[in-house]
């Protein structure tokens, strides 16, 4: 079948098991400014309706209408009843234990968790890996339940979760399990006294026992050695593929043992373990983890490669010699009961980082008089509903005002300014016949109207997909109106912050109306983009700088209304989703973070899943290179420099990409993406393709590209994280 020229993402919606693929943040709100002392203050008159109605948005937080949604699932099957009445997360590390029959798999580093039929199963994952893919394979290592359970098809409950952890509980078995990531042990809180039965799909070799049956060490034909440690003796008989207990109460953690080097360190710290775990935002560029612990001892917690980077010297002990294998890069052992995660500033700025020179100026002021003459705010409300599309339109018409104040051509603003208003308005005050923004009390978020209807609408944002991307163009473009019209932006802040908060809430109290921090992944730090979707590969994200773009959009929405909070947490999201993509989804020649195979095949990930890496894209195969490397650069903005701050990794990313562009068919939005990262180290030739172009990414335009490459320097940057892009670090130190 001949492939279809594409320009647009387009998702599919995988929810088979065996087809691999390819709590509020608002502000306190601003209180009207008292009246000036007077000696005898007169009595205040009765205020109009009119004036009550201007006055009650800004005295309590802004909700937009209900949504009647035929398309979301019901959180009640599985959810502890008294959780029913907060927001519940729509993208967390555990979804897929919430949604349908709560049977897919998770991953909880180090293991794949899998719950079913009244039983838990543990899985220390093997990987399957080739050129294009790489993901971790379930087995049913250790299962563990009740024995003779009378009700072996009762659900779970989860019962509480935490940034860091979930705990589920098995009511029939009388089981409940602290799941906290990055724990090397699954830890089993057994209610009452019960019969446990421990069951595999291997053989087990041996079971053998300490003097004192609190310590077995499990040995299975598939080279695998497990230790459990229980708080009180337990006895425990075994056949072939079953382990049987006496009637026990207490607690039981069991460990995959993978060097019989580490057995005297899971000794040392088998009797202190997490029950959750949380993140703390008390300073900008810094995350702290803090978790909630039992027992006695140190607690011995799994750091992945990305933590090890970060963590500040009073973070607690690693210990480099004890390694546990991950789809994520090597975990190490790190001994503390919180850590302190550092990243590297960025600064967040309206305009060009390196600004533009005098006599550039003229191409993009043609450039820019072009794309403002055809701004046409009927048309784009006439043609065009998707909160995607209609957001990135948006977007990039709020670009074209930046760069106006950059090249400072300030005669076509006014335009700009009527064309936003004209189009963002009929979104927040609910005029917008064909779609709009709804807020859904089943979840606790917001939903668009078509995509509350349809799950397939809006790529799924009624179902909770893609609600940083979608979001972040609108909180962009209201930015840059706010910036532009502050009278605007105190009419319509109630409105603006709802949308913030639905993916940018930090609240954990229960009055509060959405999810903390929908998107972000607190433990990965990166978003996931996956919504209340199961997939038997865990949550997903393809876009990472759209992803940036959320939290970018956020901050400078922040700075719009003065509001140093925001400006900090989105600048911090920022950094850590930057990081992320430089880890995970940029792939340099050197590393080896992921096996040689997939190294030598690619230069940037297309999907990344928790439980997997895919070189396709949801609309595009591996083989369309300029698809990939185009949806994570888009949109370009000036943050896209620090995500792309390493010049040598672009030059090879770029020199990758461009054979595929040779292919007949390519578009020509996805080539502007291309010749901008080439415009990194080589301007000339750059400017030259870009020229050329005939038509532009839909989130792009003309102007966009011209700036971009007037804006960059003669010479490529050195190898940098953004570093030298934060003027406050200069004066930090």
């Amino acid at each position: 079948m001949a492939l279809k020229k594409i320009t647009t993402r387009v998702k599919t919606f995988v929810t088979t098991p065996f087809k691999k693929r390819s709590k509020h943040y608002i502000l306190p709100p601003p209180q009207p400014e008292p009246p000036p002392p007077q000696i005898s203050p007169p009595k205040s008159p009765e205020m109009s309706t009119q004036q009550k109605q201007q006055i009650r948005p800004l005295l309590q937080p802004f909700l937009f209408p209900k949504a009647k949604s035929t398309v979301l699932p019901d959180p009640s099957q599985f959810f502890a009843h008294n959780l029913l009445s907060t927001p519940l997360p729509t993208n967390s590390f555990f979804q897929n234990f919430v949604l349908k029959n709560g049977d897919q798999p998770e991953y909880i580093h180090p293991y794949l968790i899998k719950s079913s039929n009244s039983s838990l199963s543990i899985c220390y994952p093997p990987q399957f890996r080739n050129p294009s893919f790489i993901y971790q394979i379930f087995n049913a290592d250790l299962t563990i339940s009740m024995l003779n359970n009378p009700n072996p098809n009762a659900p779970h409950v989860i019962s509480s979760f935490s940034d860091l952890s979930v705990t589920l509980d098995l009511p029939s078995s009388n089981l409940r399990f602290f799941l906290v990531r990055g724990c090397p042990f699954v830890t089993c809180n057994v209610i009452v006294d019960v019969a446990l039965k421990i069951s595999t799909i291997h053989a087990i070799l041996e079971c053998s026992w300490n003097a004192t049956l609190t310590k077995y060490t499990i040995r299975l034909n598939n080279g695998q050695t497990w230790i459990l440690y229980a708080s009180s003796p337990i006895n425990l008989s075994n056949d072939m593929n079953n382990i049987t207990s006496n009637e026990f109460s207490g607690t039981i953690r069991i460990v995959l043992l993978p060097n019989s080097d580490y057995e005297a360190v899971l000794d040392r710290f088998s009797s202190c373990y997490p029950k959750s775990g949380n993140a703390v935002f008390n300073q900008p560029f810094c995350v702290e983890y803090k978790w909630e612990k039992a027992g006695w001892g140190d607690l011995l917690m799994l750091a992945h490669p990305l933590h090890v980077q970060l963590l500040s010297d009073r973070s607690g002990v690693i210990l480099e010699d004890f390694k546990y294998n991950s789809i994520d890069g090597e975990l190490v052992g790190v001994v503390g009961d919180s850590w302190l995660l550092k990243s590297d500033p960025i600064s967040v700025t309206w305009h060009s980082i390196k600004g533009v020179k005098e006599e550039s100026c003229s191409e993009i002021i043609d450039a820019l008089t072009k794309d403002v003459e055809d701004l046409n705010s009927t048309l784009i409300s006439t043609l065009l509903s998707s909160s995607y599309f209609y957001g990135k339109l948006i977007a990039r018409a709020a670009r074209l005002a930046l760069i106006a104040e950059e090249v400072c051509y300030v005669d076509v603003i006014p335009t700009i300014r009527k064309f936003l208003k004209d189009t963002i308005e009929p979104w927040l005050d609910g005029t917008f016949e064909a779609n709009g923004f709804f807020y859904d009390t089943k979840w606790g978020g917001i939903v668009t109207k078509q995509g509350s209807m349809d799950s397939g609408a809006d790529f799924g944002f009624g179902v909770y997909n893609d609600h940083h991307y979608h979001i972040g163009y609108f909180l962009y473009a209201i930015a840059v109106l706010v910036k532009i019209d502050p009278m605007w932006g105190r009419k319509y802040r109630p409105q603006t912050y709802s949308l913030m908060a639905d993916f940018m809430n930090l609240s954990r109290q229960e009055t509060s109306h959405y999810t903390r921090l929908r998107c972000f992944d607190l433990w990965k730090l990166h978003s996931w983009a996956g919504g209340l979707t199961e997939f038997a590969d865990g949550r997903n994200q393809e876009s990472t700088s759209e992803a940036v773009n959320a939290y970018y959009s956020a901050a400078l929405m922040g700075l719009a209304y003065g509001d140093t909070h925001l400006v900090s947490i989105g600048s911090t999201l920022s950094a850590m989703e930057i990081h992320s993509a430089q880890t995970w989804w940029h792939i340099k020649e050197e590393s080896n973070l992921y096996v040689e195979e997939y190294t030598k095949n690619n230069r940037v990930v297309g999907v990344l899943w928790s439980n997997k890496r895919d070189s396709g894209l949801w609309f595009a195969p591996p083989e369309w290179k300029e698809c990939r490397l185009g949806i994570q650069v888009l949109p370009l903005l000036p943050i896209t420099e620090v995500v792309f701050s390493d010049a040598r990794f672009v030059r090879d990313l770029v020199q990758w990409t461009t054979p595929a562009l040779a292919r007949r068919g390519v578009g020509e939005g996805w080539k502007g993406f291309v010749y901008a990262l080439e415009g990194m180290y080589d301007k000339t030739s750059a400017l030259e393709k870009t020229r050329r172009l005939t038509s532009y990414d839909d989130g792009n335009s003309r102007t966009n590209l011209m700036w971009w490459i007037h804006t960059r320097g003669d010479e490529a940057e050195e190898c940098d994280r953004g570093n030298n892009f934060c003027w406050f670090r200069h004066y930090s130190h």
